[in-house]
């Protein structure tokens, strides 16, 4: 058996760290948006669906179509989402720790070293920081350590042995491999500690056409055709934390692999196994229609908890048990 975990903002909620609703209230205090009048109304008016990402989403749509009269807007709310990791980061390294309590087989990262790849959607440096960095996986006696493939370390003196600290810049396609011996750690949306090849510009997918940004970084076209390659293969299971299945480029993905019965999933996330029914669009209407990620749900679902991170690793001994039967 298989294991593979994706986690979402939900997964580093748990540790201090906003979701994509706190996202908006954080921009909302910045100059580069409170002195901007235009991105100001724009994030009101997406604030009910799709949120900053939406109202980013528009902006570089009106940067593609005219870039002449939207540099600035576009400068400006990037200047202030790169604020936003930073500061969310810096608040991770002002604490050392990870766990909830202090017994070695209810630690998260025991828990962690027990997938054979770990992807994520979190551009933050939370795993970085509190569990790759105190080599936990190297602890777990799995593992001889973790690696992201396709990415080099730029050389830091000063914090040369440091994941989170450090900045990462894309391999040679050659270079390209996986290490059998070492965790896989796969993020798909890139990451606020990852530069582009050529310059220091961020690499971020953030937006709401992320597919198409991801074709212009052959590292993350990589990570995401390793993401169906994972799930397509015989008797797989996947752990989803804190994602809401709102990106459609992944959760086509897991239509896939679900339908073509080669996956199921166990979710952690505050509204359980209700999570799909709560955002289908219909589910306030007259007349309402199952989704295609219900449907999913009723398919490929094999369990889910409604508890916090906090909770389950925590002295909460009935719901860690019901968990841990994923692994089984």
């Amino acid at each position: 058996m298989k294991y593979i975990l994706l986690t979402g903002a939900g997964f580093s909620r748990n540790w201090g760290g906003w979701l994509a609703s706190e996202a908006f209230e954080y921009l909302l205090g910045c100059p580069e948006i409170s002195q901007n009048q235009y991105l100001r109304d724009l994030l009101w008016k997406h604030q009910p669906a799709g949120g900053f990402e939406n109202a980013l989403a528009v902006v570089q749509s009106d940067f593609k179509r005219n870039p002449q009269t939207h540099t600035n807007n576009l400068q400006h709310i990037l200047s202030a989402v790169r604020q936003m990791f930073a500061d969310m980061n810096e608040g991770y390294f002002d604490h050392t720790n990870f766990e909830f309590q202090n017994a070695r087989e209810r630690e998260v990262g025991t828990f962690l070293a027990r997938f054979d790849a770990i992807f994520t959607l979190n551009q933050d440096v939370l795993l970085e920081h509190y569990y790759i960095d105190c080599d936990t996986p190297v602890l777990s006696g799995r593992w001889d350590g973790s690696e992201l493939p396709g990415m080099t370390p730029i050389h830091n003196a000063e914090n040369q042995h440091s994941w989170a600290h450090r900045k990462w810049r894309p391999s040679s396609a050659t270079a390209f491999q996986l290490n059998p011996h070492m965790q896989p750690y796969f993020k798909l949306h890139g990451s606020s500690n990852w530069e582009e090849m050529l310059g220091q510009e961020p690499m971020l997918i953030i937006g709401g056409n992320k597919s198409f940004e991801i074709g212009f970084y052959p590292v993350l076209n990589r990570y995401h055709e390793l993401f169906e390659e994972y799930l397509m293969q015989a008797d797989t299971r996947l752990m989803v934390i804190g994602y809401g299945f709102r990106d459609q480029h992944i959760n086509q993905v897991l239509m896939r692999a679900i339908s073509g019965s080669y996956l199921k999933i166990f979710t952690i996330a505050p509204e359980g196994a209700s999570l799909a029914m709560s955002i289908n669009p219909t589910d306030q209407a007259a007349v309402r229609a199952p989704s295609d990620l219900e449907k999913m749900f009723e398919r490929g679902l094999i369990g889910s908890s409604r508890r916090s991170l906090r909770e389950i690793f925590g002295s909460d001994s009935i719901e860690f048990n019901k968990v841990m039967r994923f692994f089984e």
